[in-house]
């Protein structure tokens, strides 16, 4: 048996968001966001999946007209690799 590569694997999400007033804010553990009225509230998912749905969690709110920028920055955990018969 072998090692082959089949897969990048990607560890905690996180989003990098810019305010008005320029502070930089970071939210750990989000896997999605969306505009809820005045709000922008990202939410963690326990799938990973980027939708939103009955199940996911709010994690973090801000209000949508003091966002500038988010940015969704996953962390590499690498190459899975997995046993193939040689």
């Amino acid at each position: 048996m072998t090692l082959v590569p089949t897969t990048t694997s990607h560890g905690a999400t996180s989003f990098d968001v810019v305010l008005s007033d320029g502070t930089q804010e970071v939210v750990h553990g989000a896997d999605a966001y969306q505009q809820e009225s005045s709000m922008t509230t990202f939410f963690r998912n326990d799938t990973g999946r980027q939708a939103v749905d009955c199940w996911s969690v709010r994690v973090a709110s801000f209000r949508t007209e003091h966002i500038l920028a988010i940015r969704r920055v996953d962390e590499s955990l690498g190459e899975l690799r997995h046993l193939h018969p040689a």
